[in-house]
């Protein structure tokens, strides 16, 4: 009888210690020293200009030393470079060499006339998330923009955009398709006539 009461007693103790736990309030939060994610940059880009307020884009570095780049005093030229656009390997921002006449054209294009500006699209295959599309794209227009700024275009007059996989040039869902949508588009801007 004594044992059980013994039982019994530990049994009920351990189930009131089970039950109540062992709660812990959270420490309070010691604030670290430095700016807080309320705090303004100190230093904040300019915004970039409204390419095309209904597209949906990226723009990467739609900002010159001068200021915005304001569309509306160019007139828009997909023709004049559209043999020269670029393709890219799978999942790869990296020029392949077979890609460098193009380039080298579209740098040509730009000594010979230092009034137009340059849009470069970089875009995508259907494969892959909306936001990892959007980088990619980035990053190739990126890399197709330090290419030229290499062979000697003021960066000031290169801007970049990505499409991701919203504009593809073939609909098809094979790599035939694939091939030709992962790519740079390079469109020469012309400035308005009075602009």
């Amino acid at each position: 009888m004594t044992n059980k009461f013994i039982y019994l007693t530990a049994f009920a103790l351990a189930a009131v210690i089970l039950s109540t736990g062992c709660a812990h309030k959270a420490p309070p939060v010691t604030p670290l020293p430095g700016p807080t994610v309320t705090d303004t940059n100190p230093n904040p880009l300019p915004p970039a200009p409204p390419i095309n307020p209904n597209d949906n884009v990226v723009s990467t570095n739609g900002i010159t030393e001068g200021g915005p780049w304001d569309p509306n005093q160019y007139d828009q030229d997909r023709t004049t470079l559209a043999a020269d656009t670029i393709h890219f390997d799978f999942d790869s921002a990296v020029i392949r060499d077979s890609e460098k006449d193009n380039l080298t054209q579209v740098a040509a294009a730009l000594q010979s006339d230092k009034t137009v500006k340059l849009m470069i699209e970089g875009n995508c295959d259907e494969r892959g998330t909306e936001e990892y599309n959007r980088s990619l794209g980035e990053r190739r227009a990126e890399a197709a923009r330090e290419a030229l700024v290499g062979m000697g275009i003021d960066p000031a007059r290169i801007h970049t955009l990505s499409y991701g996989k919203d504009k593809p040039v073939d609909n098809g869902h094979d790599e035939a398709a694939w091939s030709k949508n992962r790519r740079d588009d390079f469109v020469l801007w012309h400035p308005k006539t009075g602009a």
